[in-house]
């Protein structure tokens, strides 16, 4: 008998509220901006804050069964097709089986908390837009099926055939969970979640970088004068971008892979994750950007 949906069903509801987090913004104040006003009486130099903070870009979903996103509304961007019928894996997450083959899809698609979160976050103060349009996809795995089922060409990438090269964890730290690349659906592992977790992390390195061999949408905004948008997602690192889990729980806090936190296995297969991205800006407060000023301990 199969796993009912409601065990892990998540809807756009639960993801908008999930937006609300003090702790994955991390609003912060961190310099000043100048800007050159000029009207026909005159010029002035005005100042603006610099604010940080983190925005949910979009939602990360991996899972196993094809066609059946995790996130209810957004199913049906993902629908199997001739090429991408099947899902799931060789192993049914018991120790003993070791290191069984498992496959997971992976959607990412735009965050649909966008209004209410600019309205959260401008509480503080200015507001950084995001790059993630909502309900955008950004990438569906079912259309990228040569190189997400048979990871051609990344196999035989640098990245891919040596060992300890853009893994999440270490081996000798006992925390390994996984490589990036190949940048596939799927991978060796017992322990499911951290295999949907590697999976989540191998969508987002993609979407977050430009000229990348698959079918996608690049999830980047553009830099202009008093905007500095996130650049590439790289694997452990806060400051490029964190991870709070959607389904089969859901967070207030953000993370990144690895961690120590418990984790829930989905009776399903199904994971999702808003993926947060950092974003620096000031207010306009005239026609030219002059630069600015960071306090001290600024960085994120």
């Amino acid at each position: 008998m199969g796993i009912p949906l409601t065990v892990s069903a998540l809807n756009t509801a639960d993801i908008v509220s999930s937006s609300l987090s003090p702790d994955c913004t991390e609003y912060r104040v961190v310099g000043i901006c100048y800007w050159l006003r000029c009207t026909n009486f005159g010029c002035d130099v005005e100042e603006s804050s610099k604010v940080r903070h983190f925005v949910p870009d979009a939602v990360v979903s991996s899972y196993s069964n094809t066609g059946e996103n995790p996130w209810l509304e957004v199913r049906m961007m993902s629908p199997k097709n001739a090429k991408a019928r099947g899902g799931g894996d060789g192993s049914a997450g018991i120790a003993s089986e070791h290191d069984l083959s498992k496959f997971k899809n992976a959607d990412v698609i735009g965050h649909p908390g966008g209004a209410a979160f600019s309205q959260f976050a401008g509480q503080s103060g200015y507001a950084c837009p995001g790059a993630g349009q909502i309900l955008m996809p950004y990438f569906v795995s079912t259309l990228d099926s040569l190189a997400w089922r048979h990871t051609i060409p990344e196999v035989v990438f640098p990245e891919a055939v040596t060992l300890g090269m853009r893994e999440i964890g270490s081996r000798p730290q006992s925390n390994h969970w996984g490589a990036i690349y190949p940048r596939g659906g799927f991978l060796h592992g017992v322990d499911d979640y951290k295999c949907a977790a590697v999976v989540a992390q191998r969508a987002g390195d993609i979407v977050t970088r430009r000229g990348q061999i698959h079918v996608y949408q690049p999830l980047l905004a553009m830099a202009k004068p008093g905007y500095w948008p996130a650049g590439p997602l790289e694997e452990s690192k806060p400051q490029t971008g964190k991870w709070q889990e959607l389904t089969p729980t859901q967070s207030k806090t953000c993370t990144t892979f690895p961690n120590n936190e418990p984790h829930v296995q989905s009776q399903r297969g199904d994971y999702a994750w808003a993926l947060w991205r950092p974003y620096t800006c000031c207010e306009r407060k005239g026609q030219t950007f002059l630069g600015s000023t960071d306090f001290s301990g600024g960085e994120l």
